[in-house]
């Protein structure tokens, strides 16, 4: 069988600079998959490696000089499981991923020396992937153009330090492929889909939409279920159809809050979906239904906190795990407790990030709300 996806950076820097990774073949889409008879070794089996063990590693460069990898043999061994005949499938990341803001200036258009000072302040903290033009990121009154130019600006200034993904979801398909192309040719690693809002496709729609869109490009997708805003849920069966047979369709963001759907969601996936919780209240739930980590609000405001809450339970620490979760959770109801992202913006104005207001029609936070929030940041130590 095909390999769901390949190692993004490895085949951009190849097709940039005519040049060809030593595992040519294993890693293209199109090829066959990554398995024993290709590099010797199957990823995740004990005692055996690859041969590019290393070289593939975030933080380090390959032998060929191009690009970092994204999705690491390292990371493979870590994620990777096998499904049908030998084939890997790799997450896109483990960990907090970070759904950013987008900050404006005072005149509303976007800051873009601001986004480059928070892009960094994420990675410095250990944010394991950024997360851009989402909801947080006020994708839907952002312009195509101004989308289209933060996604590019982020892949650029990131530099492959950390994956991006890029929101460009619609609820028009030709919209949906229009953004996805344009993130993909700008070099983002994958792409989060939203469901359609507004006007809500049946359990078949969504499946000829979000295939549609995955059957236009070439790099990951994940798709977002959040129906609080969307008025639309992609049931379990049908994210675990598509997970088995749409060939990049390869995650999805869970943000229904519904936790016996993320249950039946992981029972019927059979590892074909990874799951990311899209409630940072809900990580260590999902972490316990065999989830890859999270795409995190709280993550712009504690990024450090919010990987550990997600590495501690990876490296076996679930107690320590569960001890942040629930430290954090006074502060997480208080990111919440007006539309996202009115409170993420406030709390990182009141850190001295000054990101801006959100743009019309949210407005500034109201004062009650505020206090609350500042006490709660002052409270573990943020303010």
């Amino acid at each position: 069988r095909k390999s769901r996806h390949s190692a993004a950076g490895v085949r951009r820097a190849a097709r940039r600079e005519s040049i060809s990774c030593p595992m040519e073949g294993t890693h293209a889409r199109g090829k066959a998959a990554i398995r024993r008879q290709a590099c010797g070794a199957r990823p995740g089996e004990k005692g055996v490696s690859c041969p590019m063990e290393g070289t593939h590693a975030r933080g380090k460069q390959p032998p060929f000089g191009g690009r970092r990898a994204i999705i690491s043999w390292k990371g493979c061994r870590r994620t990777a499981h096998k499904k049908g005949f030998g084939e890997v499938i790799m997450a896109v990341f483990e960990g907090a991923g970070v759904a950013i803001v987008t900050p404006m200036k005072a005149n509303g258009e976007v800051n873009f020396d601001k986004f480059a000072e928070i892009l960094d302040f994420q990675i410095e903290n250990g944010t394991d992937s950024i997360i851009v033009c989402g909801t947080t990121g006020e994708s839907s009154t952002l312009t195509h153009e101004e989308h289209i130019e933060c996604i590019r600006f982020a892949v650029q200034h990131v530099k492959g330090r950390v994956p991006v993904v890029a929101g460009t979801g619609s609820n028009c398909t030709e919209t949906a492929i229009y953004l996805s192309r344009h993130a993909r040719d700008d070099g983002a690693d994958a792409v989060l889909l939203v469901t359609p809002y507004y006007n809500k496709a049946t359990q078949k729609g969504l499946i000829g939409h979000f295939t549609a869109v995955a059957n236009a490009i070439d790099i990951p997708v994940i798709l977002y279920n959040v129906p609080s805003r969307t008025g639309c849920n992609i049931l379990p069966e049908t994210a675990a159809y598509m997970g088995k047979n749409v060939e990049n369709i390869v995650g999805i963001k869970e943000a229904s809050g519904n936790i016996k759907q993320i249950v039946q969601l992981a029972h019927a996936c059979e590892g074909a979906l990874d799951i990311y919780s899209g409630n940072d209240d809900h990580i260590v739930p999902v972490l316990s239904l065999g989830g890859k980590g999270v795409i995190s609000v709280l993550s712009n405001v504690a990024p450090r906190q919010t990987h550990d809450i997600v590495a501690k339970y990876m490296a076996g620490d679930t107690k320590g795990s569960l001890e942040l979760q629930l430290k954090y959770l006074p502060l997480i109801e208080a990111l919440f407790s007006e539309v996202n992202p009115i409170p993420a913006k406030a709390a990182m104005n009141m850190m001295g990030m000054d990101v801006g207001e959100p743009r019309m029609p949210l407005t500034p936070m109201e004062e009650a709300h505020a206090e609350v929030l500042r006490a709660e940041l002052e409270k573990v130590g943020l303010l």
